[in-house]
């Protein structure tokens, strides 16, 4: 085999021409793709253009749901104007949805602007608000009240003379103990256990404010509430007692031992967000001092639904009652007036005028008539 030639040497000189002309090459490239890049891609050809297939083209224009992964959630704005009468329906609130750091089940509801929107079920306790409501114009309704009125019936204790002005105040009120259901500001939604109670008393301002009578009631209602219908199975005590003072004054006026231990099934419906329709029955299985075990009641109100701010608003409420020891008698009482509503709770605050006629709502007088009218303040918690 022949040796192989040997290959020339590479002087120093010559490597360092080699790597001078390497250096020139890759600066040379480095500067082309810089100018290409900012010139941008060069317009191809019309018959290249227009003779790829459509599949390969790029999209003319991207959506949100692009960029998203799909189409996103429509919220839908609240009502900009009331949809019922002046003052009675109100429109959303600005800042009412959610304001300054609400928590979960805090009370706070996603907006005012519907109330009837189902929302998540979970147990609460001692919740803000009530699924099934006081009856505004309810004589015998548990609540914070006072009424200064001028009666026109005799008096019991001197038939010869009118009633005058008297002063009734009711001290009490209505709470939720245990719910399993929505925690909205109004209008919450399921099971609910509640309690309520209060005193009943009248006084007379114009004999040194002596208490004439008091009444005395406690009961706890079974509620269930769906959308704008609520229901009810309660049970509550009801007993009547003559003031001190006024056995002392009048010893020979016979005093009545009324007691009523009474099952009661009430419905409530919202025809519209402000109007309220409502009625029950009531069994009483224990009666004592002239009760008899039947009884109707019905109403309706008319009021602002949503919170009304230091405005206020106008209310409307009517409550009629028939018992069966007055042969189906009764009273009807009628108040109107203006209230407020709170921002975040269901609380409610009225003032107004009060009318009432037929049956005394004071029980150690009901087989007494009243025909009053009067001026009065009432506030539902």
């Amino acid at each position: 085999m022949r040796p192989m030639p040997a290959l020339p040497r590479v002087t120093s000189e010559a490597r360092r021409a080699i790597r001078r002309d390497d250096a020139t090459r890759i600066a040379a490239a480095v500067l082309l793709t810089l100018a290409a890049w900012i010139a941008g891609p060069s317009p191809a050809p019309a018959d290249q253009r227009f003779s790829a297939p459509a599949e390969t083209l790029p999209p003319l224009s991207l959506s949100p749901d692009d960029f998203y992964g799909g189409p996103g959630e429509v919220q839908n704005l609240p009502p900009p104007r009331p949809q019922g009468p002046v003052l009675l329906d109100g429109a959303c609130a600005p800042d009412s949805c959610c304001p300054d750091g609400c928590g979960p089940h805090g009370g706070y509801p996603d907006c005012f602007d519907d109330l009837w929107a189902p929302r998540p079920w979970s147990w609460h306790l001692l919740p803000n608000n009530l699924i099934y409501t006081s009856y505004l114009a309810g004589p015998k309704e548990s609540r914070i009240g006072s009424s200064w009125y001028q009666d026109t019936a005799p008096d019991p204790f001197e038939p010869s003379i009118n009633n005058g002005w008297l002063w009734d105040t009711t001290l009490g009120g209505r709470a939720s103990i245990l719910r399993y259901g929505s925690d909205p500001v109004l209008h919450p939604q399921g099971f609910e256990v509640q309690i309520e109670g209060a005193a009943f008393v009248r006084l007379d301002p114009a004999d040194d404010r002596d208490l004439r009578s008091a009444d005395y009631r406690f009961g706890v209602p079974l509620v269930y509430g769906i959308g704008r219908w609520q229901t009810k199975l309660a049970y509550y005590h009801n007993s009547a007692h003559l003031g001190d003072e006024a056995m002392l004054k009048n010893p020979t006026f016979p005093r009545v031992n009324y007691v009523r231990d009474c099952f009661v099934w009430g419905n409530s419906y919202y025809l519209l967000d402000w109007l309220r329709l409502y009625g029950e029955v009531g069994y009483a299985f224990f009666n004592a001092g002239g009760s008899q075990p039947w009884e109707f009641q019905a109403g309706t109100e008319l009021i602002q639904a949503r919170p009304t701010g230091s405005r206020g608003a106008p209310f409307l409420a009517i409550n009629g009652m028939s018992r069966q020891e007055l042969d189906w008698g009764g009273n009807v009482c009628v108040q109107t007036g203006w209230a407020w509503r709170g921002q975040r709770s269901e609380k409610l605050f009225r003032i107004g005028f009060e009318y009432l006629y037929g049956s005394d709502p004071q029980y150690q007088f009901v087989f007494y008539n009243q025909n009053r009218a009067g001026i009065g303040m009432w506030y539902d918690f």
